[in-house]
């Protein structure tokens, strides 16, 4: 998927976000910022968002003071998700159908995505929570879960910190599968790393990897030997967010998506409206958006 120039205005929220978490004083923001808009003129717009935001990101590490700038707004949405997933999970067991709405939770748990907005909220996130078990699903679920009934292996790529807590909740409905988790290389906006994992408890239900590389998404030339090797061999890929949607829509393995719609960029590719919430198999479906209800 090839970025837009509807992209530009998010990528300098984003610089800007950053560059406010890690700069002291507004005349050093304004030189960083400077230097930022100057630099994203080079920018090749034939490439993915993710990989465009790859770039810009780089570009604010080589001159921050930290390698990662949002940590704080990381741990404080573990810390969030780690208070409210007990009584989800209760909630998902003693549902009809545990795995769909774990499906839902884990979904829903795409909202903690600061590369869509900058500030997502205690009241926004449990606003979602609430109305989580009541919202209808777009994509194949069927589909879905025959795929987890066959597979021995499942590779699952992981999108945000704190959502990667309830990435959990959907995990624990796979476990009688080997599952490996797949988390970025190094830092990259609020995207889920080694230690958002393990904040997670996910090494006590699956293996744990990185992709080696910094992107927002899942560009497989940038990633790793080992991990696209586990990309290859797994019976089934799970995928979450946007960024790995932008990244990996046009691959010809089957993959499963899930991810809510949040702008129209994405709403125009995937063919879901703004606010959707999808669960596809887009190999399996044509025309992206003929999936049925649940």
């Amino acid at each position: 998927m090839k970025m837009s120039l509807d992209c530009i205005p998010c990528f300098i929220r984003q610089a800007a976000d950053a560059v406010r978490m890690s700069a002291s004083s507004a005349e050093e923001q304004k030189h960083l910022m400077h230097n930022i808009l100057q630099w994203m003129g080079e920018i090749d717009l034939n490439q993915s968002p993710p990989a465009a935001s790859q770039m810009i990101h780089r570009r604010l590490r080589s001159l921050l003071t930290t390698d990662d700038p949002y940590r704080l707004a990381k741990d404080q949405h573990n810390q969030l998700a780690a208070a409210l997933i007990p009584s989800i999970r209760q909630y998902i067991k003693s549902s009809a159908d545990p795995l769909i709405m774990a499906v839902r939770y884990a979904i829903t748990g795409n909202i903690i995505d600061l590369g869509a907005k900058n500030k997502i909220g205690y009241g926004e996130i449990y606003a979602d929570l609430q109305s989580a078990s009541m919202q209808p699903v777009y994509g194949n679920m069927d589909s879905f879960k025959k795929a987890v009934q066959e597979a021995k292996t499942i590779l699952y790529l992981a999108d945000n910190a704190g959502e990667i807590f309830f990435d959990r909740l959907l995990i624990e409905q796979l476990s009688r599968v080997r599952i490996t988790m797949a988390v970025r290389g190094a830092p990259v906006i609020n995207d889920a790393t080694i230690s958002d994992a393990e904040a997670a408890g996910i090494s006590e239900i699956a293996d744990i990897i990185d992709n080696g590389s910094d992107a927002p998404g899942t560009i497989l030339d940038d990633c790793s030997n080992e991990f696209r090797l586990c990309f290859k061999n797994a019976d089934m890929v799970i995928s979450k967010g946007q960024g790995n949607f932008e990244s990996l829509s046009e691959e010809k393995r089957e993959i499963f998506f899930l991810f809510r719609t949040k702008c129209p960029i994405i709403s125009r590719h995937s063919g879901f409206c703004v606010g959707t919430y999808v669960a596809a198999n887009l190999s399996a479906m044509p025309n992206y958006s003929s999936g049925a209800i649940l």
